[in-house]
């Protein structure tokens, strides 16, 4: 949308919310009234997502704060391992 189309549009909705407010001083908050102003509302809404939409925006990629984790190649000490199965291997102990 142009500018010139934005500004056209927000001021037929101000238009709008104002004759709405005018009906619910004249029939106070009935249904119809309630769902009018929802309706301009929802428009006023719609209208603010298209002006997002229509501002270019550069898209960066999120900064990621990153740990360097050091595994040693040192073997691990045995006893870590001491009573642990491997699942599907049977284990390390044989059970008679």
């Amino acid at each position: 949308m142009t500018s010139t189309e934005i500004v056209e549009l927000r001021r037929v909705i101000g238009q709008m919310r104002h004759a709405v407010s005018n009906l619910r001083a004249r029939y106070g908050d009935v249904a119809a009234v309630q769902r009018l102003a929802n309706d301009v509302e929802r428009m006023d809404i719609d209208a603010t997502e298209l002006v997002d939409l229509s501002t270019p925006r550069q898209r960066e990629a999120p900064q990621v704060e990153r740990e360097v984790v050091v595994v040693p190649d040192t073997p691990y000490d045995e006893s870590l391992w001491k009573d642990a199965d491997d699942e599907g291997l049977g284990g390390y102990r044989h059970r008679t």
